[in-house]
């Protein structure tokens, strides 16, 4: 019997072989080259100039081709080496990198000698350069000290109590127009402003709470950005009250326990026999904001292992579980907004003794930004990671300021880069403040990150 069993027919249309993945990479490193080009040619490939009767425009067509060539590159390492790749990368490293009790005991070290040198730094400098050349470098650093004290403060409520705080700025300008306006008006110094300044800005932060203790996550954001432009804005128009656009000058320098930094009899160079040197305030002030920033630092710090930061902790992992625990949550929030707007209202207070002068245009949202990136990218609830992100971010940007229209590129490229590479900050490692045995870090993808 013949066999009648017939071979199936051949399929019209034949599936079709699905790409490869590096087929897959190169499409979409050349849409991202597209894209890129397309956005450098608007911000890269051209520049306005002033000149005579009107603006210039100068075509820098080279720009545009760095900036695609950088993104194509860019997107196929990310491609071939990133997680789609099926590369583990973190597995090839991770013998390299070191253990949690390797960090503690590195930390322990590493925050004395950074002490150390912070207080030893500027006589080192002036030693080496001598007072006109030592000057900028003591500027510098205290602009870092001053970034890192607003980082402090800013991880009481972002950090520890998981807070989302875009609008911090308005406490840093609800300090230096608090502090500026007693001065000038009152006549009262430096030693007095600055505590009442703080209070003052700490009050701003209650009212801010109340409104807010019901929102979380982006809505929380959104108010909190909402707030620090409201503030930005009546500083700007209420000019018989701030200055409005013109700001508030002539605010009164502080003094050494009420000796003056003045040239002649009775002022510190004469009191303590030295020859008059501009440098002597500048010293001054480095070691003014030095000890703010300590004095927040070891308080964030005390408080941290006190009940109230450790409700702050549970508020930041969950506000569910924290409330079945019986704890306020309502207070605690006030409290996490209140103590870190007091620190901003501090930090703001140098900043208007330091310059002199201060108007709304130093307090906009962009200053909000850098200070929340400093606390990100450190490691949320990570001390030392504010002071790393803050000396990177604050004192290497400034060492670039010829290149001053890539600087905010350069820094939102940094940003990816590190969310990329540590998404969970510099430091990602966390040390529990309450142990049972054996105080041990534990890596930050533990620790709840918060959602406001």
């Amino acid at each position: 019997m013949a066999d009648t069993t017939t071979a199936p027919a051949p399929s019209a249309v034949e599936a079709a072989p699905a790409p490869s993945h590096t087929s897959i990479v190169i499409r979409e490193a050349v849409i991202a080259a597209v894209i890129a080009a397309a956005l450098a040619s608007i911000l890269l490939g051209a520049r306005t100039d002033i000149a005579p009767g009107g603006l210039s425009l100068e075509y820098r067509p080279w720009n545009i081709v760095i900036a695609a060539v950088v993104v194509f590159f860019g997107k196929l390492a990310l491609g071939f080496l990133g997680p789609r790749s099926g590369v583990d990368l973190g597995g090839a490293f991770s013998g390299l990198a070191p253990s949690g009790d390797a960090l503690s005991h590195a930390g322990t070290y590493v925050q004395p000698a950074l002490l150390v040198l912070a207080v030893v730094g500027p006589f080192l400098l002036l030693s080496t350069y001598g007072g006109s050349g030592a000057r900028q470098y003591i500027e510098l650093a205290i602009l870092i000290l001053t970034y890192i004290m607003l980082g402090w403060g800013l991880n009481i409520v972002v950090g520890l109590a998981g807070l989302l705080d875009l609008g911090y700025v308005a406490f840093y300008a609800v300090g230096a127009y608090s502090y500026a306006l007693m001065a000038l008006h009152f006549g009262l110094s430096f030693w007095v402003c600055l505590p009442l300044a703080g209070l003052i800005a700490a009050l701003w932060g209650v009212m801010l709470g109340f409104p807010v203790l019901r929102l979380r996550g982006d809505y929380l954001a959104i108010v909190t950005l909402a707030f620090g432009e409201i503030i930005r804005v009546v500083l700007l128009n209420w000019y018989e009250f701030t200055g409005g656009p013109d700001g508030l000058s002539r605010i009164p320098r502080p003094s050494f326990f009420g000796i003056e930094f003045s040239r002649g009899d009775g002022g510190f160079a004469d009191v303590f026999g030295l020859a008059y040197s501009p440098i002597h305030r500048i010293i001054f002030l480095y070691f003014l904001i030095l000890s703010l920033a300590l004095l927040t630092y070891f308080i964030s710090i005390r408080l941290r292992r006190l009940p109230i930061g450790r409700a702050w902790e549970a508020l930041r992992e969950d506000e569910i579980a924290c409330r079945a625990l019986g704890i306020n949550t309502t207070t605690t929030k006030l409290t996490a907004f209140a103590l870190g707007a007091m620190f901003g209202g501090f930090a703001g207070s140098f900043f208007a003794t330091k310059q002199g002068f201060i108007s709304p245009e130093s307090f906009t949202f962009i200053e909000s930004a850098v200070i929340l990136a400093i606390v990100v990218l450190g490691g949320l609830g990570s001390q030392l990671g504010v002071v790393i992100a803050a000396t990177l971010f604050i004192g290497g940007f400034e060492f670039f300021r010829e290149f001053e229209q890539y600087r905010m590129l350069v820094f939102g490229l940094s940003m990816v880069f590190i969310m990329v590479w540590k998404p969970r900050g510099l430091i990602s490692r966390r040390e529990p403040s309450v142990f049972l045995k054996k105080r041990k870090a534990i890596s930050g993808d533990l620790v709840g990150e918060g959602a406001g």
